[in-house]
């Protein structure tokens, strides 16, 4: 499992050209390329993103003070209906 000869360079280059066609050769190597293009930009722009610092927590917007706490703000009485979790029948 070395380099490649040159006779089997030869054949595949032959069987590229039985798959393909000559005419087909120009489309594939462009679509090629263009997809290369899209692949480097979106590998540049991930490590742009990586850099960049992220925002500080302090600098997310304020929330508003009359939404409701995401936990209750008192203990379920034992035996008293929740109103936000009604019970499921069966």
């Amino acid at each position: 499992m070395g380099k490649l000869s040159a006779w089997q360079i030869i054949i595949l280059v032959v069987i590229v050209l039985v798959i393909f066609g000559s005419a087909r050769l120009p489309q594939v190597a462009e679509s090629l390329g263009k997809s290369l293009k899209i692949f480097k930009r979106e590998v540049k722009e991930l490590r742009e993103d990586d850099a960049a610092p992220s925002n500080p927590p302090s600098a997310l917007p304020p929330t508003s003070s009359t939404a409701a706490p995401p936990y209750p703000t008192t203990p379920p009485v034992p035996g008293q209906m929740d109103p936000d979790n009604p019970p499921r029948s069966l």
